[in-house]
């Protein structure tokens, strides 16, 4: 595999910061994308995805870099990250600007259940995630993978932080939606290798891939567990009345933005967060991580 030099946005995220770290140790160049506000270190630049919709702005980013991975998402809409740029306006602006520069191979974390969404954070996704296939379709366009990945999990995750501390009450009280939303959860790890592979032995792959693990559960089973893998005995689990459900998620909206519960992912919950998971095996050369191996081998490991 041959070193390359590689930008990599939201390079601090929970994602992107595991990507860095497995791409570095793989041989490459990175150069990271921090968000303003945060002092740049070496090897990092100041990158502002609310801002930077214009393609000229990326341009001078992207002399001598070779490939380009987009790890920046937000949940929900807010001033300082609204998610038409955050999702759409900035990414596509990226994307167009790779075209010019050459760039051979783009990689954009997207997410899986989006096409049945008509949510803001699907649509957006969705625009961004288009206008780079059809970038890739022409004369000369980058190499193009979207990796729609089910729930990400992993130390660092903010969802997996509120599942693990769901995981630990002995007596859980669920929104409705949660215990019958249907995911298939992959390691942050299982998903950084399969980016390595892509800029390496698997560097002729296009196209979306979904990136599962190998079996759906429901999101209440998922909690329970993570439970079990804790050493807890199961816990006693009472459903949120769905007027609660709905008021609790218009609280979560006037939390921060970090917290992940707010009328956005209850909509997201409509639809399941399952897919075919044997193109993302065939590309990590092996099974990918058990939902029941998650703790030990994404959280602690």
């Amino acid at each position: 595999m041959r070193p390359m030099h590689i930008l990599i946005t939201g390079s601090r995220g929970f994602i992107g910061r595991t990507f860095k770290q497995a791409l570095e140790r793989a041989g490459h160049t990175v150069l990271g994308g921090v968000s303003p506000g945060r002092p740049p270190g070496p090897g990092e630049c100041v990158m502002d995805f609310a801002r930077d919709t214009r393609p000229e702005v990326w341009l001078p980013r992207l002399q001598g870099v070779e490939a380009v991975i987009n790890t920046v998402g937000v949940l929900r809409d807010s001033r300082s990250r609204p998610i038409d740029a955050v999702h759409r306006d900035t990414p596509m602006a990226l994307f167009s600007a790779c075209a010019q520069a050459g760039v051979q191979r783009v990689v954009q974390i997207s997410a899986l259940g989006i096409e049945g969404s008509q949510t803001r954070y699907a649509s957006t996704k969705r625009a961004a995630d288009q206008h780079l296939l059809a970038l890739a379709a022409r004369p000369g366009g980058p190499g193009a993978v979207v990796l729609r990945p089910s729930v990400v999990f992993g130390r660092g995750g903010a969802s997996s932080a509120m599942f693990m501390g769901l995981a630990r009450l002995p007596v859980a009280v669920f929104p409705g939606p949660m215990l019958t939303a249907r995911v298939q959860p992959v390691s942050v790890h299982d998903l950084a290798e399969a980016v390595v592979a892509l800029l390496g032995p698997a560097l002729d792959q296009r196209g979306i891939i979904e990136c599962t693990g190998p079996a759906p559960l429901s999101l209440g089973e998922l909690v329970a567990s993570l439970r079990a893998q804790s050493g807890h005995r199961p816990a006693w689990v009472l459903r949120l009345p769905d007027a609660l459900t709905a008021l609790s998620a218009r609280l979560g909206d006037l939390a921060p933005a970090s917290v992940p519960w707010c009328s956005e992912s209850l909509a997201l919950l409509d639809s399941d967060n399952v897919g075919d998971p044997s193109r993302f095996k065939a590309l990590l050369g092996h099974p990918a991580t058990l939902s029941g191996e998650l703790v030990a081998r994404a959280w602690r490991g």
